[in-house]
């Protein structure tokens, strides 16, 4: 059965000056501003389109290698996953580096490094953003 979520962006404005506010309409969890200045220059306190994207990369590759370790008969007590983001103003997203630390009893790093990589390739995040470079660096805790 397929699931849609939603999210709504009001903006106010021209791109350079105006600002506005990304609401999780699906779940209702919480309502972020956006800018063009911190999405161009970054922030600590306003949000970007990138940071909402990395949020949704690295939980859905989190799951994809919660899976494939399980699968595998390796299921993992714990896997923390960064997804770093980058925007360009003149390029666009030109590529997400996932940063991943596991701690799964009884797997080789061999095997580990096997794993995360095709998780890295078959998540569906992955997938959709197939347009730019995904690199990982997996280290077993």
């Amino acid at each position: 059965m397929a699931v849609t979520s939603e999210a709504t962006t009001i903006w106010n404005g021209d791109l350079k000056s105006g600002s506005g506010t990304v609401s999780l309409d699906s779940s209702h969890a919480a309502e972020f501003p956006v800018s063009w200045k911190a999405r161009s220059e970054g922030s600590s306190s306003i949000t970007t389109p990138e940071e909402l994207l990395g949020a949704a990369h690295a939980a859905c590759f989190s799951m994809a290698l919660s899976g494939a370790l399980a699968g595998f008969g390796t299921p993992p007590e714990s896997v923390q996953t960064t997804a770093a983001v980058t925007f360009d103003p003149a390029q666009g997203i030109v590529g997400s580096h996932l940063l991943v630390h596991a701690t799964v009893p009884g797997l080789s790093d061999e095997d580990f490094q096997r794993i995360a990589d095709e998780a890295k390739t078959n998540c569906p995040v992955s997938r959709a953003l197939v347009g730019i470079p995904i690199t990982i660096e997996a280290r077993l805790a």
